[in-house]
């Protein structure tokens, strides 16, 4: 039996991530987000959301691009401090000791620590109630070296990803199949 709940978002668990915004040598900040999700896969594109509140929104308008940083379980403290506290009052590359690098395509750093760093071009912003989405064309993927096996495969797993949901951080990594493993023919013998 089921019972009906008042209309919300529930969906998850939600990837977590860590956005820098603004400018490598000038003004620049990091958001957490369990709010991004993949739009298209050619042209690859994403979307954030995000309050006008926030002190990174005016970064996002002005620069009009951004960085997801994949998070990980090292990576956890850093991701809810970043998320509840304000670029306003903190640089929080200095006080999450994050080290910001210079992107190949656009203004906002990428954030060393974490495994993989998705630049991002702003193509729209839609407007929906108490966020905006920023819709991104994917423009440059950084990976970090020491997660890719010998045959060139990225090893997700290996990196300790974790996810959101409901306000907790859980880490991922049990593997239960590959796409496809419903339909694919057993091996006979």
């Amino acid at each position: 039996m089921k019972t009906i709940w008042k209309a919300g978002n529930v969906l998850g668990p939600l990837p977590v991530v860590l956005v820098s915004v603004g400018d490598f040598k000038g003004i620049r900040n990091v958001l957490t987000i369990a709010w991004a999700g993949t739009i298209a896969s050619d042209p690859p594109m994403v979307s954030i959301s995000v309050r006008k509140e926030r002190y990174s929104y005016e970064l996002l308008c002005k620069h009009k691009n951004f960085v997801i940083n994949l998070t990980t379980k090292d990576l956890a403290f850093a991701t809810d401090w970043c998320g509840v506290k304000s670029g306003r009052d903190f640089d929080k590359f200095k006080e999450m000791k994050l080290t910001p690098l210079a992107a190949a395509k656009v203004s906002a750093p990428l954030i060393k620590e974490s495994p993989i760093n998705i630049e991002c071009i702003v193509k729209d912003i839609l407007h929906y109630g108490s966020h905006d989405m920023f819709c991104a064309e994917v423009v440059c993927v950084h990976a970090d070296k020491k997660y890719i096996s010998a045959n060139g495969a990225f090893d997700f797993i290996k990196t300790k990803p974790i996810a959101f949901l409901k306000g907790k951080y859980f880490e991922l990594g049990k593997f239960v199949g590959g796409f496809g493993f419903s339909v694919k023919k057993k091996k006979k013998g």
